[in-house]
C-alpha cells in the first residue's frame, strides 16, 4: 500500500486521526470482490481538489493517515470503475472504517473528477502524464475556449508560431489526439481534426511518454480527451457568451468583431436508465494583425459546433454510449501576417462530422470488455481570394494565393479492448488485450498556379510554374493488436510491460513495438516515487503522403539581375524508397518527492529519437531535376523537467521549469503540400525546429477567495522561437534556424470571476460573472520578422499582440 500526501490543509493538530477500509465491487449475485490498486482519494469537504491518495494493496485494503480532525469527502477509482463521494468525518485520534464500492464508470448516475490539473501522479502509474480537469478548463484564462488553447499548461508543450500544439519536441503532426478513446485526429496532415464545445469536456490528459501498449500511431506524446458522463438525474442548462463584442478601427466602432455564444444542456429521458448532454457553439471571430492597415488587417473565422450524447444503462452490467458531433468552420484570410495581406491568402471551409457507438460489459468474473465503433469525416477547400498572379516580393505578397485543393476524407474504426480481472501471482496483475481495425479513404483535387519571385527591383528572380491540376485517390487499411500487464509486484514496485503490433496497407509492413515502464517507492511512507521507462512507437502514414508521385511538378525558370533567363529546370515528383512509418524510440527517468503534506516536486529527464521522418529535398543532375521525397529523416528531442505542486486549503499553485532542445530535418512534408503550402523548397537542412524553446518558466494556480471568487492566474515565459534570414532571391544565408530568435514570449494572462445570485429569479438560477486579462503587461511578443537582407525594414520585429480583455458571463439553471 501507498499513500501520497498530495495537499492536505496545514492544519496544526497533535492529535490527528486515520481513514482504513477496502476498496470492493458486488456483482449481481452479491458477490464482494476486492479490487487492488485502486486509487482512492481523501478531499476536505469545502475544496473541489484533491488532498490525500493512497493506492489499494493486494488485499484491497487500504489507509490514510495521519488526517486532521474534521469533514472530508472520499472516493475511488480505477481506469475502468470509480465510486460515489462518500461523507466522511475524523474525530481527534479517531480511526475510521469506511468502505468503498466501484462500479463500472458509466453504470454511474454521477462520476466525481479530481476538478483541479493534477500535475501528481499515483504510484502505480509509470507515464508521465498530466490532466486538465474541470476546474481548470473553466477557470483557467483561456481566449477562444478551446481545450487546445490549455494544452500549453502541461510543461513541455508550446504553441508554435503557426499556432499549433507541439507536444514534447514532437509536430503536431506526430502527436496523437483521442476522444473517449477514439482517434480524432486529421487523416491527411495528422493534426488535430475536431472541435468540441468545451463545456462537455470532463478532462484533458497530456501523456508525455504513452508507455501503456494501448497508445500507438505517434512518435510523440499524446492527447486525450474524455467527455462527461450525461446527468442522470436532473435538467441541467447553461448559457454564455450571449454579447456581442464590436469591432474598433481608427477609433470608431466598425460592425462585430466576436459572437460565440454556447448553449449546454443535460439531464435524463428515462431516469437512471437513459441522459443526454447537447451543446451547441456558434464562433464567430475576427483576429487583427495590427502591422496591416485598419480596415484590412483582420483573419475571419465562422464555425458551428454541435455535440451529442446519449448514455444508457442497459443492465446492471452493461452500458453504452452514442456520441454524434459536427463541426464545420470557415477560415478566411488563412495565414494573414505583416507581409502577406488580405487578398493573397486563401480561404480554408472545412466541414466534419464523427459518430462514435460505445459498449461496455462488465463480466461475471469481474472483467471489462469495451467496445468501440465509430466514423469521421473530415473534408476541406482551399480558395484564392484573388485570380491575380501570386507574386513573392520582398515587402509584401501581391496576387491571388498559388493552390487551390478539394478533399474528402472518411475514417471508419473498430476497436475492442478487455481488461481482466486482477489476478494474484507473485503479485498482482491486471492484464488487458485488444485490438483495432480502421479503414481510411481519401480523395482530392488538387491545382497549383503560377508563382512569381521577385528581387527589390521589381525584376522577377525565379518563376515556379506547375503541370496542370490532378484528382488522386487513397484507400488504406490498419490492423493492431496489443497485450498489456500492469504488475504489481509488492507495495514498492509496479511494472508496465506491454507489446504493439501495427500494420498497414500503405507501408505493407508489421511493426512490433515493445514497452517497458516501472514506478517504484523504495523508502517507507510512499514520499519518493522513482519512475522510467523505454519504449518503441510507430507512426500512422499521413495519407497526403502517398498521393506525392502524382502530384502536379514544377518548372524552376531563374533570371538574371538584367531580366534575362539563366537556367530551366522541370522537377519530378518521387519517392526516395519504399514507404515505411516513423519510428522513434523513447526513455524517461524522474523523481517525485513529497517534501510536506502539501507540496510535492518532481525532477526528470526524457528523450526521444524519431527516425524515418519523411521530408522534401529537391535534386538537381545536369539538366535533370528531382523533388525527392525521403523517409531518412530523423529527430532528436531532449528535455529536463522540474515541476512543483502546492496546495492550501483551497488554494493551488503548479510551477514549471523545462530545458529542451529539438532538432530535426526542417523541409518537413507538410509545409509544402499542407493546408497552406509554401511554393518555394530550397535543400534540406538539419537545424532547431521551428518550435524549439530551449528554457520555459511556467507558473498558474487556482484560488478561490472570500464572496465566491475565483482567481487563475498564468505566467508563460521562454526563449524566443528560432528564425533564417534570406536574400532577395529566396535563398537561404547562413544555416537554417540559426540566425537569431524572436524576442523572449512573456505573457501574464488572468481570469477573475465570481459566482452571483440573480435578482427577480427563482435561485436554481446562477450566474457567474468575471474577466479576462491577457498579456496584462503589454509585453512585446512580435510575431512577424523581415528576414529578407536587401530590405530597408531588414531584422524588424512586428505584429505583436498587445494586452486583451475579455468578459465572462454564464448563467445556470
Amino acid at each position: 500500500m501507498v499513500v501520497g500526501f498530495l495537499a492536505l490543509p496545514a492544519l496544526a493538530d497533535d492529535n490527528p486521526g486515520a481513514i482504513q477500509g477496502s476498496a470492493i465491487s458486488i456483482d449481481a449475485s452479491g458477490t464482494r470482490t476486492v479490487v487492488p490498486g485502486a486509487k482512492v482519494l481523501l478531499r476536505v469537504e469545502a475544496s473541489e481538489s484533491a488532498g490525500m491518495e493512497a493506492i489499494v494493496d493486494a488485499a484491497g485494503k487500504f489507509l490514510l493517515s495521519p488526517v486532521p480532525p474534521g469533514r472530508y469527502r472520499i472516493s475511488a477509482s480505477t481506469q475502468e470503475m470509480a465510486s460515489e463521494e462518500l461523507a466522511v468525518s475524523v474525530g481527534p485520534g479517531e480511526t475510521v472504517t469506511q468502505d468503498v464500492e466501484l462500479k463500472l464508470n458509466t453504470l454511474k448516475q454521477s462520476i466525481t473528477v479530481d476538478a483541479a490539473a493534477s500535475e501528481v501522479a499515483p504510484m502505480t502509474e509509470t507515464s508521465q502524464s498530466t490532466v486538465l480537469g474541470e476546474s481548470t478548463l473553466k477557470n483557467a484564462p483561456n481566449a477562444n475556449e478551446r481545450f487546445e488553447s490549455l494544452l500549453p499548461l502541461v510543461p513541455g508543450v508550446v504553441r508554435g508560431p503557426d499556432g499549433l500544439i507541439n507536444m514534447k519536441g514532437a509536430r503536431s503532426s506526430q502527436n496523437g489526439l483521442l476522444l473517449n478513446s477514439a482517434n480524432v485526429t486529421d487523416p491527411v496532415t495528422g493534426s488535430s481534426g475536431i472541435n468540441l464545445p468545451i463545456d462537455v469536456i470532463s478532462s484533458a490528459t497530456v501523456v508525455a511518454n504513452p508507455y501503456e501498449a494501448e497508445y500507438g500511431k505517434l512518435t510523440g506524446a499524446v492527447a486525450t480527451v474524455d467527455t462527461r458522463v450525461s446527468d442522470f438525474e436532473k435538467l441541467h442548462f447553461t448559457m454564455q457568451n450571449l454579447m456581442v463584442r464590436p469591432r474598433r478601427r481608427d477609433g470608431s466602432f466598425v460592425g462585430i468583431e466576436s459572437a460565440t455564444p454556447r448553449l449546454t444542456v443535460t439531464g435524463p429521458l428515462i431516469r437512471d436508465r437513459v441522459a443526454f448532454t447537447q451543446s451547441l457553439e456558434y464562433r464567430y471571430v475576427r483576429t487583427p494583425v495590427n502591422s496591416l492597415p485598419p480596415m484590412e488587417r483582420d483573419m475571419g473565422l465562422e464555425s458551428f459546433d454541435s455535440f451529442t450524447q446519449f448514455d444508457l444503462n442497459l443492465t446492471e452490467r452493461q452500458s453504452a454510449s452514442i456520441t454524434v458531433a459536427l463541426y464545420p468552420q470557415k477560415s478566411n484570410y488563412l495565414g494573414l501576417n505583416t507581409f502577406t495581406p488580405q487578398q493573397a491568402t486563401p480561404d480554408l471551409h472545412q466541414r466534419g462530422d464523427f459518430l462514435a457507438f460505445s459498449h461496455k460489459l462488465v463480466t461475471q468474473s469481474g472483467g471489462l470488455l469495451a467496445s468501440q465503433v465509430s466514423y469521421k469525416t473530415f473534408d476541406g477547400d482551399l480558395k484564392p481570394n484573388s485570380t491575380d498572379p501570386y507574386r513573392l516580393e520582398i515587402e509584401t505578397t501581391t496576387g491571388g494565393f498559388f493552390s487551390r485543393q478539394h478533399r474528402e476524407t472518411g475514417r471508419f474504426e473498430w476497436q475492442e479492448a478487455f481488461a481482466m480481472h486482477p489476478i494474484t501471482a507473485w503479485g498482482q496483475h491486471q492484464l488487458k488485450f485488444g485490438g483495432d481495425f480502421v479503414r481510411t479513404a481519401f480523395d482530392s483535387r488538387q491545382t497549383f498556379e503560377p508563382v512569381q519571385v521577385l528581387r527589390s527591383s521589381g525584376m522577377l528572380a525565379e518563376r515556379i510554374d506547375f503541370s496542370p491540376g490532378v484528382s488522386t485517390s487513397v484507400r488504406q487499411r490498419e490492423y493492431t493488436g496489443f497485450a498489456q500487464d500492469k504488475w504489481s509486484i509488492n507495495g514498492k514496485v509496479t511494472l508496465d510491460v506491454g507489446v504493439r503490433v501495427d500494420r498497414d496497407s500503405v507501408s505493407d509492413k508489421a511493426h512490433v513495438a515493445p514497452r517497458l515502464g516501472i514506478a517504484l517507492a523504495p523508502f517507507p511512507g510512499g514520499r519518493t516515487v522513482i519512475r522510467g521507462g523505454v519504449g518503441l512507437f510507430y507512426d500512422r502514414i499521413n495519407l497526403n503522403i502517398p498521393t506525392f508521385p502524382y502530384l502536379p511538378e514544377r518548372t524552376v525558370t531563374s533570371y538574371l539581375p538584367d531580366g534575362s533567363i539563366s537556367g530551366v529546370l522541370a522537377y519530378q515528383n518521387r519517392f526516395a524508397g519504399p514507404l515505411d512509418n516513423p519510428r522513434s524510440a523513447a526513455w524517461n527517468v524522474e523523481i517525485q518527492h513529497q517534501l510536506r503534506s502539501n507540496l510535492v516536486v518532481r525532477t526528470g529527464y526524457s528523450q526521444r529519437i524519431t527516425v524515418r521522418d519523411y521530408y522534401l529535398d529537391p535534386q538537381q543532375t545536369e539538366n535533370t531535376g528531382v523533388l525527392l521525397l525521403s523517409n531518412s529523416g530523423t529527430s532528436r528531442y531532449r528535455e529536463f523537467q522540474t515541476t512543483a505542486r502546492y496546495q492550501i486549503r483551497k488554494h493551488v499553485i503548479n510551477a514549471s521549469y523545462v530545458r529542451s532542445k529539438a532538432i530535426g530535418d526542417l523541409n518537413d512534408f507538410n509545409q509544402f503540400f499542407g493546408n497552406t503550402p509554401n511554393p518555394v523548397i530550397r535543400p534540406n537542412e538539419r537545424g532547431p525546429l521551428a518550435f524549439d524553446a530551449p528554457n520555459r518558466f511556467l507558473f498558474w494556480g487556482d484560488f478561490t477567495l472570500p464572496w465566491k471568487v475565483t482567481l487563475s492566474p498564468v505566467y508563460d515565459v521562454h526563449t524566443g522561437f528560432p528564425y533564417s534570414i534570406v536574400d532577395e532571391e529566396r535563398d537561404f544565408v547562413g544555416a537554417r534556424n540559426r540566425a537569431g530568435r524572436f524576442p523572449r514570449f512573456s505573457s501574464t494572462d488572468l481570469q477573475v470571476a465570481k459566482q452571483i445570485s440573480l435578482p427577480f429569479l427563482p435561485k436554481k438560477y446562477k450566474a457567474q460573472i468575471g474577466v479576462r486579462v491577457f498579456n496584462i503587461f503589454n509585453h512585446y511578443n512580435p510575431r512577424d520578422l523581415q528576414e529578407n537582407i536587401v530590405s530597408d525594414r531588414y531584422g524588424v520585429f512586428l505584429n505583436s499582440v498587445g494586452r486583451m480583455m475579455r468578459g465572462k458571463f454564464v448563467l445556470e439553471f
